[in-house]
């Protein structure tokens, strides 16, 4: 966002050939230093990881029972129903029509078939 600002900032100025104001200059040093900040923090960051906080308030839409994380797999459990939904870039894919079923849940409808 700031690179689009800074873009468009230059390119008024080269139309109106105007020598940039001291403010303007500071302007467009002051973003550029921004943008680099900004991209070393991100290089730094792992990629988006689940905040587990949120399983606090998060609950089964289908249920409404607390749901259990799953890291290795990186989804959220419902024991009860024996299904699973996927976290992608950090965000739980909360649709139950996204959601699979766990080995735990058809083990279970092996043995009630029998």
């Amino acid at each position: 966002m700031l690179n689009g600002v800074r873009c468009r900032l230059a390119s008024t100025l080269w139309r109106t050939r105007a020598p940039p104001s001291a403010v303007t200059r500071r302007c467009l040093r002051a973003t550029r230093s921004l943008s680099l900040a900004d991209r070393s923090e991100r290089a730094k960051e792992p990629p988006s990881t689940f905040d587990q906080a949120l399983l606090e308030f998060l609950v089964c839409p289908l249920s409404k029972k607390p749901l259990r994380y799953e890291a290795s797999t990186n989804e959220l459990i419902n024991e009860e129903l024996g299904i699973a939904y996927p976290i992608i870039d950090g965000i739980p894919n909360m649709i139950p029509q996204a959601a699979r079923t766990t080995q735990q849940n058809k083990k279970q409808e092996k043995t009630e078939q029998h």
